[in-house]
């Protein structure tokens, strides 16, 4: 392809930004890297990024002039023209175009993808489709929609739009367009990576790469809204352990410090949990761990409200709660007098930490920061123009989730060695690199859900953010029984059946938790051993604790390689046209295609209050695709398949569609209630020939940074052909086992056991 007839060219270092005269202003082109690049125009870059934390490196890149004056710069792995008009052209390294511009102004630009090329990313939308093509949105941060304002394209290129002011999204006939409401200059990353892998690569080498989570952040975790004494949760806790079924976590959600006046005061004022402490020390004793709800806001009665009010330091705009009473709807002759604090203030961080260290020092393990949206009751646009000391709400209000979170993340790593382990409600990019979970906040209780829970997820994860999870059931099952009270909703089997499959969706989810409003979870509250909803829920948990040896190696990869738990199938058959927009299944890791099963098979899609048993014991069937470019093996029976087609999978209430890629290689992990109750030297590896494949299992401590001195282990699997070699292990760290077994597995049944003490050796399959 020939782009330009080249006139004058030469050689420069990209430490600085190369300066282009175009009609409507200046255009800055600035290599961070010899894949990334930096599009300023219309005046001076911004100084300070919330997200970028990568500084330029110093990349050689031939500049090149030609007639009409127009400007080539190219890194021998992007190419980038610039035309007298200020608009830009993108080339791969062969000279083929990725993107062009259309017009642009000030803080709007407008792109010109092809007709039928499928864009992705953009942060958690609730829509249920995976392609952003045709879509529009005004993004600003919500409880059920987050946004992450980057794109990725399946020709291997994406854009970070670095403008973290509420911003319209469009895609229409005339382009893709970005246009943010505060901004005086248009400010963009250009990424190429080659790959959806590349770019995601690229995104985290720019904004932050993605910590390690502890082991047990892998578990099971049982929450409630909310546990209303301490009683209550250990009954819960202890309901789990006496029935054998798995835990990790138990989770405290709101008001354990009393009423609205004392709003998220850090503190147990509640009477019903008088002795804390000991209840703290008991979630110990029984090997799981405590996660506890925080908010970016408190009421008038705290002492960080007291603390933070003097100093200018908090929100005048409505949050929730309205109400200082319980009562509901809210009494607004009883106003809370509940404010949002300051997050983009050092000294408000510093003030929120050191109210939270009342709950670290009493050993809490972990944080549910709830509202990083934040809460905004009775939106006014005016709002937005308050101060904040790095100017108006407005220019940076959608950052404001990830400078709470990283206000706590940084301000732990200071005082204590356990990994940070964050649950939060909205993100901004950049996010990944505190290592904080985000879930798609309090969704409704459908099927209609349970469905857009998968391409929120994967479109999360295209922007970089690796970590997903939702509400395993919905956050409002809301049933009303024929008097017409709110009833319970877990005898009801229309909800039944929908917690279950989104149970198994979420066993899949890098975070998998029950929680929900108004309606108990825990797993003896939908039937007994031997009932049907029990042994799938119970089987569900325990298919999660089975799969933590890999779910830890993907963790491992996506720290050290910068992948990706919940992997669109697009990212790995790019080729495959028919996953382009597949909103159903999704890769987890590398080796395991997951396809839940999304649609009700034994009662009504509405879900609404019916006591009326169901029969779930018959067998429902479900249509799967297998991508083409891989053979694939059920994971349940070892039936090997073709890919490229549709295949009809037998379900029954207990049963997830689930895949191995041929090539792969799958550790299983021992029968535990809880994940770090016994040592993995005694392994289940299964293999899947037909192709070559790569595994490497990885081990640390599990709860500390010492990982990134190099106190872990991995051992290397691989398979050519029909041999399997399993590489000497490198590594060590404190209780790691010198001896193992491995009973290599594969899906004719063959069972070949070994004995490992660290050397390399081969198996014939």
């Amino acid at each position: 392809m020939t782009i330009m007839k080249k006139t004058v060219f030469t050689w420069i270092l990209a430490l600085a930004a190369t300066l282009v005269a175009g009609a409507q202003g200046s255009v800055s082109v600035q290599f961070y890297t010899p894949t990334t690049v930096r599009i300023v125009k219309g005046g001076a870059a911004p100084a300070e990024s919330f997200a970028v934390t990568a500084a330029p490196q110093a990349v050689s890149v031939r500049q090149t002039a030609a007639r009409g004056g127009a400007i080539t710069y190219d890194s021998g792995a992007l190419r980038v023209t610039v035309a007298a008009d200020g608009t830009c052209r993108f080339y791969s390294p062969s000279g083929k175009l990725l993107l062009k511009e259309g017009p642009w102004a000030a803080a709007r630009q407008t792109f010109l993808p092809e007709a039928d090329e499928p864009l992705y990313g953009l942060g958690i939308l609730q829509d249920g489709t995976l392609s952003l093509r045709g879509k529009t949105r005004r993004m600003i941060q919500g409880n059920t929609e987050d946004f992450v304002p980057i794109v990725q394209s399946v020709k291997g290129y994406g854009i970070f739009w670095d403008n973290p002011s509420p911003t319209v999204f469009r895609d229409d006939a005339d382009g893709m367009h970005f246009e943010s409401e505060v901004g005086e200059v248009v400010d963009y990353y250009f990424l190429y990576g080659g790959s959806a892998d590349g770019v995601i690569a690229g995104i985290r080498a720019l904004t932050g790469r993605v910590p390690m989570l502890p082991l047990w952040s892998y578990g099971f975790m049982q929450s409630r809204e909310r546990y209303k004494s301490s009683r209550e949760l250990l009954d819960a806790l202890h309901g789990y352990r006496e029935r054998g079924i798995p835990i990790d976590c138990i989770i405290q959600d709101w008001q354990y410090w009393g009423n609205n006046y004392q709003w998220n005061a850090m503190e147990f004022l509640n009477e019903d949990f008088r002795n804390a402490q000991a209840m703290i020390d008991e979630v110990h004793a029984q090997h799981a761990k405590l996660m506890i709800s925080i908010w970016a806001s408190f009421g008038p009665m705290t002492k960080a409200y007291r603390e933070l009010a003097p100093k200018g330091l908090l929100f005048d705009f409505q949050t929730w709660p309205q109400s200082g009473l319980s009562d509901w709807p809210p009494r607004l002759d009883y106003p809370s007098g509940v404010r949002p604090y300051n997050p983009f203030s050092a000294e408000a961080r510093d003030i929120y930490w050191k109210n939270l260290l009342r709950l670290e020092n009493m050993g809490i393990d972990a944080w549910w920061m709830d509202s990083t949206e934040p809460d905004h009751i009775d939106f006014k646009e005016s709002d937005l123009d308050v101060e904040t000391g790095l100017g108006s709400f407005r220019k940076v209000r959608n950052a404001f989730p990830l400078v709470s979170v990283e206000g706590v993340a940084d301000n732990q790593k200071k005082v204590s060695d356990r990994r940070v382990m964050i649950l939060t409600r909205s993100a901004w990019a950049g996010q990944q690199r505190t290592g904080a979970n985000t879930w798609s906040g309090d969704v409704n209780s459908s099927w209609e859900s349970l469905r857009a829970q998968i391409p929120a997820g994967l479109g999360f994860a295209l922007t970089g953010n690796p970590n997903f999870n939702s509400d395993c059931g919905g956050f409002f099952p809301y049933g009303y029984n024929r008097r017409g009270e709110l009833a319970s909703c877990s005898r009801n089997p229309l909800f039944q059946e929908l917690y279950v499959r989104w149970l198994q969706y979420g066993a899949f989810c890098p975070m998998m938790r029950s929680h929900g409003e108004s309606s108990r979870r825990e797993i003896w509250e939908f039937g007994a051993p031997g009932e049907p909803v029990y042994d799938a829920i119970a089987s569900t948990i325990r298919l999660r604790y089975a799969l933590l040896p890999y779910i830890y190696a993907v963790s491992h990869e996506v720290t050290a390689a910068d992948g990706t738990f919940q992997r669109a199938l697009v990212m790995d058959f790019p080729a495959d046209k028919a996953v382009w927009d597949c909103a159903d299944e999704f890769m987890f890791g590398r080796a395991l295609l997951v396809a839940p099963v999304v649609h009700a098979q034994y009662t009504p899609e509405k879900v609404a209050f019916d006591d009326t048993p169901v029969d779930f014991s018959p067998a429902r069937s479900t249509q799967v695709y297998l991508p083409k470019g891989s053979d694939w093996y059920d994971f349940w029976t070892g039936e090997r398949l073709k890919g490229g087609r549709t295949v009809t999978r037998e379900t029954h209430l207990d049963t997830v569609p689930l895949y191995a890629r041929a090539g792969a290689i799958i550790p299983l992990g021992p029968d535990v209630q809880y994940s770090g109750e016994k040592p993995w030297d005694d392994l289940e590896v299964r293999v899947y020939p037909g192709a070559d494949g790569r595994f490497v299992l990885y081990e640390d401590e599990g709860d500390t940074y010492r990982y990134e001195q190099g106190a872990c282990s991995t051992i290397e699997f691989t398979l050519r052909g029909r041999t399997l070699s399993i590489g000497a292990r490198s590594g060590a760290f404190p209780g790691m086992p010198q001896q193992r077994r491995f009973r290599v597995v594969t899906p004719d049944g063959a069972v070949r056991e070994v004995s490992y003490d660290g050397s390399a050796l081969k198996i014939q399959l």
